[in-house]
């Protein structure tokens, strides 16, 4: 089923030829189930940490680590300015929890106010992070990889039972 999903599909020209121009690896691009489980989990770690740029810290990962770089893109988009609030202050909630402070009840999404306050919220909002950053995006990790040796074991399994069949 997964793997019907990323299955090798005819690419068009434009695209080779843009892989081509800017020498673009393969392995970066690749659709196997290693490469897709360490895009989603450096895509998702990136995602919940509270920084800019962070499409530029996927990328200064490539040269340690082979992963699907469209995928980890794409994780990393899921804290848009949509979600940004509510994963942030969900954030700076739990590290408030973790170091055992009250925080600031009444925020104010100005920047004035941010910079007014930087001092006060930005460590329990990077301790926050770390639980969230690490858990997600271990936990999809291992899901991938459970669903996608789940799925190949299923397909083989339908495989053989319609040959039995026949």
């Amino acid at each position: 089923m997964i793997r019907k999903v990323f299955k090798q599909q005819q690419t068009s020209t434009k695209i080779k030829e843009l892989i081509k121009k800017y020498k673009i690896p393969r392995e970066y691009l690749s659709t196997n189930r290693k490469s897709i489980a360490k895009g989603a989990l450096i895509g998702l770690f990136w995602a919940f940490i509270p920084m800019p740029l962070q499409m530029a810290a996927v990328i200064a990962m490539t040269p340690f680590v082979k992963f699907n770089v469209p995928l980890a893109f794409t994780m990393v988009w899921l804290s848009n300015p949509l979600t940004m609030p509510f994963m942030y202050y969900m954030e700076y909630k739990t590290g408030n929890y973790i170091l055992g402070t009250t925080g600031i009840n009444e925020i104010e999404l100005t920047l004035e106010w941010f910079s007014n306050h930087w001092d006060t919220i930005i460590l329990p909002l990077y301790i926050g992070t770390i639980p969230y950053s690490l858990g997600v995006s271990i936990l999809v990790y291992f899901l991938i990889n459970k669903t996608w040796i789940n799925s190949v074991k299923n397909e083989q399994y339908n495989k053989n039972k319609r040959g039995i069949k026949k």
